[in-house]
């Protein structure tokens, strides 16, 4: 029975809460800061997607996430190519 609440301590210390690590980049919504306007009717804790054009053929996916104090956090980003890569 202890070895198992270890554990399960050790899997809990694991989690974490802390912030993305994924840095804004020009076209995302938080670049330059977050925005004026809140997301008021949205529940905390829900995630939402954005995507945009970087200008050089290539198209960016944003998942972003309301935080309790109705901020957005960067959760994730992918760069797909519009080009198909050379054979």
């Amino acid at each position: 029975m202890r070895a198992s609440a270890l554990l399960f301590v050790v899997a809990l210390a694991s989690c974490t809460t802390a912030p993305s690590t994924v840095e804004p980049i020009p076209g995302s919504i938080i670049y330059g800061g977050q925005p004026l306007d809140k997301l008021t009717k949205s529940p905390i804790g829900s995630t939402f997607s954005h995507d945009f054009n970087l200008g050089d053929g290539r198209r960016a996916y944003e998942t972003y996430r309301i935080a309790p104090d109705r901020s957005l956090i960067l959760m994730n980003r992918v760069i797909m190519s519009d080009v198909p890569p050379d054979r």
